[in-house]
């Protein structure tokens, strides 16, 4: 899947902390004409012993994302 087809609301799964944790998005990657370099999450740091908190990441720290249960490869 492409950057560009990832939507709001999407669960993904990003390596910002240095081991994969899901998140879920809170705004589209695509804006306007192009992608945007940064992208605000809400990250569910519990899975790992850490608080659950929003915050950007680098859109290539986004490893897949969920779509019908499945975890579907994200590319750039």
């Amino acid at each position: 899947m492409n950057i560009g087809d990832l939507q709001k609301d999407d669960i993904i799964l990003s390596k910002q902390l240095g081991v994969p944790i899901k998140g879920k998005l809170l705004e589209s990657p695509k804006q306007g004409k192009g992608i945007k370099k940064t992208i605000l999450i809400y990250a569910y740091g519990e899975d790992i012993g850490m608080f659950n908190e929003h915050g950007s990441i680098y859109i290539t720290d986004i490893l897949k994302v969920k779509r019908n249960n499945n975890w579907i490869n994200v590319e750039m």
